[in-house]
């Protein structure tokens, strides 16, 4: 860490916890509590984690443009999203790439929330408010503690702490009180909601829900795993601005409408990728035996020609076995074929898998 990290608001409620720091896109953060990763990562599957994300960020995006602003903005259709409905997009740059992935809440007729990642937020912050100077829009950077609360306990959890998550499905959010935001989405594969609201009242919240003995401390280390094991993206490591929507295999966010006639920042590059095909094509990997397979590690296929390269790589605690994910030729990427990671000097065979590795367990319905 480094003098210049910044600090979660309540830095002081997971020193008194136990928490292990460490720093990660330019904050100071939990990585473990007392219980460490693995007893962590498996509470959340079996009951309830709950996770300091105040490193994330909220934008206000209110105005007579501001569905106009996000469809230039992103590859979205933002007229056709719900009052309370979320969605998976991105803003991409000229090229295609991704600049960031971000959930967009339609909260009313001219107003959404769009919650930003940590290492991107300035950037974006600029990308939006440049975007935003041609258009009757506002864009509002929210000062909000974020608290992450997931698991098939969630829900039972905050409502023992007074707050009904009732008939919110998956990918929806809403306002249940002044300067809150809680959605039903989150970044483990389970169900569960994401919760932004003012550092008094996250304070009330917090000792609420830790007086419940199914809710635990999670860090960023079980955060990885538990992403991991659920197939989801890490910005920075398996999605960054040289890579595509296509290539990272997450066209299936974008309205095939908008593939086709959006005026998306990036439009014409993203067709001419989805015309040409990928290269490369975003896995599943999982390597044979117990030995994990890190980010970073080069891949090849059997006659030993470079193949790919592995992105994020650990232990799945719920998959009982090395869990990775990664960039083959788009020849290779068929589940069932087998490649080797070279591990320091070693090739470990790693058969490309189907995503997720756990099954996901979202409320939908």
């Amino acid at each position: 860490m480094t003098g210049d990290d910044k600090h979660l608001p309540l830095e002081d409620i997971h020193k008194a916890a136990g928490a292990r720091f460490g720093a990660f896109a330019g904050w100071s953060m939990p990585l473990t509590y007392p219980a460490g990763v693995m007893k962590e990562h498996l509470h959340t599957r079996e009951h309830a984690g709950l996770f300091d994300i105040s490193h994330m960020k909220l934008f206000d995006v209110s105005g007579l443009e501001a569905v106009a602003l996000l469809d230039r903005a992103c590859p979205l259709d933002a007229s056709a999203l719900e009052i309370s409905q979320s969605k998976l997009t991105f803003f991409l740059n000229e090229a295609g790439g991704i600049l960031d992935d971000l959930i967009v809440t339609r909260l009313g007729d001219t107003r959404f929330m769009v919650v930003a990642n940590a290492g991107n937020a300035e950037a974006d912050e600029k990308h939006l408010r440049a975007l935003a100077a041609g258009f009757d829009v506002k864009v509002e950077p929210l000062d909000r503690v974020f608290l992450a609360i997931q698991g098939p306990e969630a829900w039972a959890v905050l409502s023992r702490a007074g707050i009904e998550t009732g008939s919110l499905l998956f990918m929806h959010g809403v306002e249940p009180r002044k300067n809150w935001f809680m959605s039903r989405s989150g970044y483990t594969g389970e169900d569960g909601f994401e919760v932004g609201l003012p550092v008094a009242e996250a304070r009330e919240l917090v000792a609420k829900l830790l007086e419940d003995e199914r809710v635990m401390w999670i860090g960023l280390a079980a955060r990885d795993s538990l992403r991991l094991e659920a197939g989801l993206c890490l910005h920075g490591q398996d999605i960054t601005p040289e890579t595509d929507p296509a290539a990272a295999a997450l066209m299936w966010a974008i309205p095939k409408e908008i593939r086709a006639t959006g005026a998306f920042i990036g439009a014409d590059a993203l067709r001419a990728a989805v015309e040409r095909g990928p290269a490369q094509k975003r896995v599943g990997l999982k390597p044979e035996g117990r030995q994990p397979v890190r980010a970073g590690a080069a891949l090849f296929d059997a006659d030993g020609n470079p193949a790919g390269h592995v992105t994020s790589g650990g232990f799945g605690p719920s998959a009982g076995h090395p869990v990775a994910m990664g960039y083959v030729s788009a020849s290779l990427a068929k589940p069932g074929t087998r490649v080797f990671a070279d591990v320091r000097g070693t090739k470990i065979p790693v058969d490309i898998s189907s995503l997720p590795f756990t099954p996901h367990r979202y409320r939908k319905g």
